[in-house]
């Protein structure tokens, strides 16, 4: 079992992979001030965090952040060098080779406040040829919290022109030909690459995304950041990414997964990941088993409880309310044993 650290510099050697334990890893989270965040996240999920923070980074690893494991064995690790010692056992027989040293997956809350800039993600093609060597960013939103006044846009208006989208765009009417749509806590929002988004009026998310931050911003509304500069836009690249005519499906609401004698929703399924809600229900234990293929991300959005695991499942890890694990593809079985009514969303690499 590896020893115990007091940072991500000054950790131990790792001991051989057999002799590890494992464990459901949860890490620190990482809180990104933003214009446009609020107080969502302190106010519900509970989290201690500064004001105008609009991320809750929760498991991920982009750029020079990264996650940084905050309790068990790993404790003070980073989940670089998890990665690189242990990379087989915890992301599984079927990516441990395609991810190599890098984690695929971001896992972040939002609380959006003021209104994010309207912006578009590139893709795949063309930000390895103009970004080099970024990763497209598929992402999607569960709405945890929609006040009345929340709207998300998502795309145009039907009928929309492009030379009339570019008009409205140079005369600051832009709002006049966006999709703006109501939601409520449940609804997913799909944002694949070219999908021309922004949200504000205080909603709070789930938002899972593919680990880039390829982003390009057609408007900030005219904002400054907290120095006093007007935000950096890139209207031309996003005029080129940008999936005009075809936008899908807005928004989806989760479907009943019937081969679970519980109650297990699928909330979205993409090319790149899948998002599934486990409800809890009372006292009753839910009996799981990591898949020896994949790891899986655990994110607590309502309830608290413990894990149970190991032999005969007497270890135990607690969960709560705005918490999220990673299960190694190596852990076994374990039980989800809640304390009342919960939800958690299970998200894992398709």
């Amino acid at each position: 079992m590896p020893a115990k650290a007091k940072g991500a510099r000054r950790a131990s050697p790792p001991s051989p992979a057999s002799s590890v334990e494992w464990y459901p890893l949860r890490f620190r989270e990482i809180f990104r001030k933003k214009l446009w965040g609020g107080s969502g996240l302190s106010k519900l999920l509970r989290k201690k965090c500064p004001a105008r923070t609009g991320e809750s980074w929760e498991l991920g690893q982009l750029g020079r952040d990264e996650s940084v494991a905050c309790t068990g064995p790993f404790k003070g690790w980073p989940l670089s060098k998890i990665l690189e010692h242990h990379r087989r056992e915890l992301l599984g027989e079927e990516h441990y080779m395609k991810f190599h040293d890098r984690f695929p997956l971001l896992v972040k809350f939002l609380s959006i406040e003021e209104r994010l800039s309207l912006q578009v993600h590139p893709s795949d093609d063309f930000a390895q040829r103009y970004e080099a060597g970024a990763s497209w960013k598929m992402e999607a939103w569960y709405i945890l919290h929609a006040p009345k006044e929340a709207r998300v846009v998502r795309g145009v208006l039907p009928g929309t022109t492009l030379a009339e989208f570019r008009q409205h765009l140079s005369a600051g009417t832009i709002d006049q030909c966006l999709n703006v749509m109501e939601v409520e806590p449940g609804d997913v929002v799909f944002i694949p690459p070219g999908t021309i988004h922004t949200a504000y009026g205080g909603l709070v998310v789930l938002e899972v995304q593919q680990a880039s931050d390829a982003t390009y911003r057609l408007t900030d509304w005219g904002r400054r950041d907290f120095n006093g500069r007007l935000r950096q836009l890139g209207v031309d690249k996003a005029m080129g990414v940008m999936d005009f005519y075809s936008m899908g499906v807005s928004k989806f609401r989760p479907t009943r997964i019937p081969e679970y004698s519980y109650h297990r929703k699928l909330l979205i399924k993409c090319e790149k990941f899948a998002m599934e809600a486990i409800e809890l229900t009372g006292k009753k234990r839910i009996p799981e088993r990591s898949d020896p293929e994949r790891f899986l991300i655990l994110t607590v959005v309502r309830g608290k409880g413990r894990f149970c695991f190991g032999p005969r499942k007497r270890q135990s890890v607690p969960f709560g309310m705005g918490e999220t694990f990673l299960i190694p593809a190596r852990l076994g079985e374990y039980d989800i044993a809640p304390q009342g009514v919960g939800e958690i969303v299970c998200t894992y690499i398709t």
